[in-house]
């Protein structure tokens, strides 16, 4: 019997396969978008924690103001060269302490130019970054007092020099002549889709003088020995920039210390949170899909009302005509949820591929977008499908 209903329904499909078409597209859509949102979404999660897992988990970041979900603030004083050294003597259980400034600079080599990312720092940096140098060398002491010196990235030494080996050429970075000592191994994008080898880092005293104009520094970057509790650390460092900065016993801290897993946790915390509302945004498409299967069967019961009424004046009962209308639209529900399935999927690899991120699906997120596409056919064809059922044979077979 219900062979014989699905049978039915899939002729009553077939007879208008254009109009059937886009009555699910709707449906296809949404389920579509659902599912591609859904896994370009715990892509970007995914590679938002690989590439913050190989920062380790022994890192600590050090920041002015208090930063978090709902909190970020930048009004907070920055810190001296004294709270760094003071970190270093007196904080146990620390393999790397480095001091960091960031900014923006043009920098030129030959005919060639380009705007990157220009890091003061010392060469507890890389160490902190567990970054190795492919050519050349660190900063020498006297470079670290001040003298002109850089390191570049990969990406800089593509562009400016070519195939050529960069190291003891002078790459104009703004207005400083700074000879190229060392070229860092490749790193590739970091989880927020920046290029890390585009970058050029240059001592701490230098970037100070000459890029930033300023003797305070903006972060800390810290790396805690094999073994050590970075819980303890970060007490220890929490206490001691309290002590120096004189925060008063009550009062919130103007700084903020954060280990990766803390990092990690607001990061993947705000992917998961914009993937859910994007979700919930395309599921909304799923209802329209809804209304217009409604609509289209409210159509199909007009057109067909006098076949209704030939079936119930033979003896069709109003429960099999009431099936029948409804396996229609489970059926146009059930196959714009499977084709949107297919769509989504193919979309959310085109889209992960181009973003370089990782292509993680959701058997949940999938079967959920399905059962709720039938259910969507099941709900919204009821109402069409008891109008049906409920017409008077009489009525219906005057019906023009």
């Amino acid at each position: 019997m219900l062979f014989e209903t699905i049978r039915l329904a899939w002729r009553a499909i077939s007879r208008n396969l254009l109009r059937s078409f886009l009555t699910v597209l709707g449906v296809v859509i949404g389920v579509a978008a659902v599912i591609a949102m859904v896994t370009v979404g715990n892509g970007t999660t995914a590679q938002v924690r690989q590439e913050l897992s190989r920062l380790g988990t022994n890192t600590l970041f050090v920041r002015p103001g208090q930063w978090g979900p709902g909190r970020a603030s930048t009004e907070a004083k920055r810190f001296a060269d004294a709270d760094v050294t003071a970190i270093r003597d007196q904080v146990g259980g620390l393999r790397a302490v480095a001091p960091i400034n960031r900014g923006t600079a043009t920098v030129i080599s030959g005919g060639q130019n380009r705007s990157t990312s220009v890091i003061g720092t010392t060469n507890d940096y890389l160490v902190a970054q567990d970054w190795d140098l492919s050519l050349g060398r660190e900063f020498l002491p006297s470079e670290e007092r001040g003298t002109a010196a850089c390191i570049i990235g990969q990406t800089v030494r593509r562009e400016l020099f070519g195939d050529a080996d960069p190291v003891g050429l002078t790459l104009r970075v703004s207005n400083i002549a700074c000879p190229v000592v060392g070229v860092l191994q490749a790193k590739g994008q970091s989880g927020m889709g920046d290029d890390q080898d585009d970058t050029v880092i240059m001592p701490l005293k230098l970037h100070q003088r000459r890029i930033g104009g300023t003797t305070t520094i903006s972060s800390i970057l810290l790396s805690a020995e094999e073994g050590a509790s970075t819980a303890k650390v970060q007490a220890d460092v929490e206490s001691l920039l309290r002590e120096r900065r004189r925060i008063a016993i009550g009062k919130d801290d103007d700084f903020s210390v954060n280990d990766m897993t803390q990092i990690a946790s607001a990061l993947t915390g705000t992917t998961t949170l914009l993937t859910g509302l994007l979700g919930a945004v395309a599921a909304v498409s799923l209802l329209v899909g809804g209304i217009g299967i409604m609509n289209i069967m409210l159509v199909s019961v007009t057109e067909r009302t006098r076949e209704i009424g030939i079936r119930l004046a033979i003896g069709a009962l109003e429960g099999q005509v009431l099936t029948q209308f409804l396996v229609e639209a489970v059926l146009l529900s059930v196959f714009g949820g499977v084709t949107g399935i297919l769509a989504g999927l193919g979309l959310a690899y085109g889209v992960v591929s181009l973003l370089n991120v990782p292509f993680v699906t959701s058997p949940v997120i999938i079967a959920i977008a399905f059962a709720f596409s039938a259910l969507i056919g099941m709900v919204f064809g009821y109402f069409p499908a008891r109008r049906a059922a409920q017409l008077n044979p009489i009525e219906a077979l005057r019906h023009e």
